[in-house]
């Protein structure tokens, strides 16, 4: 995978930073996506994510990631030989990542990996919206952070 990962304010530490980059990796290998796709994550706040999620889905809340896949499951992009495929950008929020590592009563790394592998997952045109879509993103979801 190639990872573009931007972290400004440095809202994640550099462990925590490594633990994404191997998860995505990771993810990579498990969908068996080529060594060069492309794709981006971006560390924000609870402002930025709030502010991404009114102007582009209509939600005006702070949530934990937000993906932007590229095709979307559109196939009317041209396949250029040579090019390597990009999936999107995803969008996290630290900050409600850790509220909810503490709702849901486990480690702020197993809400991060939770957070990434979802996120990644959307952006490869997984959903669970529909229950048998679900039943096909979740597993998959499960079998990857195991």
């Amino acid at each position: 995978m190639d990872l573009e990962f931007y972290d400004d304010d440095n809202r994640l530490d550099a462990k925590h930073q490594d633990l994404v980059k191997k998860l995505v990796a990771f993810c990579g290998e498990e969908l068996k996506k080529p060594e060069d796709t492309e794709m981006s994550i971006t560390i924000v706040s609870d402002d930025e994510i709030q502010r991404i999620n009114r102007e582009y889905r209509d939600t005006d809340r702070v949530t934990d990631v937000i993906s932007f896949a590229i095709e979307d499951g559109e196939d009317d992009l041209p396949d250029v030989p040579g090019l390597p495929e990009n999936i999107g950008d995803l969008f996290i929020d630290p900050d409600k990542v850790r509220a909810q590592s503490v709702d849901y009563g486990h480690s702020f790394e197993r809400e991060l990996g939770y957070t990434v592998v979802h996120g990644f997952l959307h952006l490869n045109g997984y959903d669970h919206i529909k229950p048998e879509d679900e039943a096909i993103m979740i597993p998959l979801q499960e079998k990857i952070l195991d």
